[in-house]
């Protein structure tokens, strides 16, 4: 393979690699839920040894998904290069949100665990404080979800607004934005729950696949990078 191939062929390449992390994210937040972690986290499931392995797959989605919001600023930095970093932005305050809030969780384990130190607390006593830190873990989620949402509205805006990706993707993304911006109403994301994650999970599933088996137009990607280093 000649340089100008592996040039040509680097801007796919890339939307792959970031396929296969925003897939890697999206599993780590189902093994997650199902070990009884993350937003599914109760006050009888973090006394389950699965406990850890939910608590180590919401740090990995985060991980994960710091890697994808990377590969994205570049991926689709000649659409807009200010809204893409606006959009990194928001992305990397959900996943700092995210993962501070797991100390919540930590903070529940501990008070259900008991110990010297907390002898003088009845277990019910126990019980209370320790779902009181998981409705703060909750909440915290909620903040998570809405930064990512708007993260979703501007890829999926970008995404719209690109020549080498479908827009009916876009269309998606930006109707996972606005699933996930139903946290900024608690009761109302409660009460769509969990359809308006079923919405988001479409529209992030949709576009993962797509860069898997797809990619983007490799073509396309580089006018479309040239015309932004002119226009620059």
């Amino acid at each position: 393979m000649t340089n100008a191939e592996i040039a040509k062929s680097s801007p796919r390449s890339k939307a792959r690699i970031a396929g296969v992390w925003y897939l890697l994210s999206i599993l780590m937040g189902v093994i997650s839920s199902l070990a009884g972690g993350g937003f599914t986290t109760t006050v009888d499931s973090i006394r389950q040894p699965s406990f850890w392995l939910g608590y180590a797959a919401d740090l990995g989605m985060v991980i994960c998904y710091v890697v994808v919001t990377a590969l994205f600023y570049h991926l689709f930095k000649p659409v807009n290069r200010r809204l893409s970093l606006l959009a990194a932005f928001f992305s990397l305050l959900g996943c700092a949100v995210q993962a501070f809030i797991n100390v919540f969780h930590l903070a529940a384990l501990a008070l259900l665990s008991g110990g010297r130190d907390l002898s003088a607390f009845s277990p019910e006593q126990l019980r209370v404080q320790a779902t009181m830190f998981l409705e703060l873990y909750n909440r915290g989620y909620g903040i998570a979800m809405v930064f990512f949402g708007c993260y979703c509205l501007l890829i999926g805006y970008l995404i719209f607004k690109s020549a080498f990706l479908p827009r009916v993707l876009g269309v998606l993304m930006a109707f996972s934005g606005v699933a996930c911006l139903t946290f900024l109403i608690p009761p109302l994301a409660h009460t769509l729950y969990p359809y308006n994650l079923a919405v988001d999970a479409l529209g992030e599933m949709a576009l993962t696949l797509w860069l898997l088996v797809m990619g983007v137009n490799p073509q396309r990607w580089k006018q479309q990078a040239g015309e932004t280093s002119t226009a620059g």
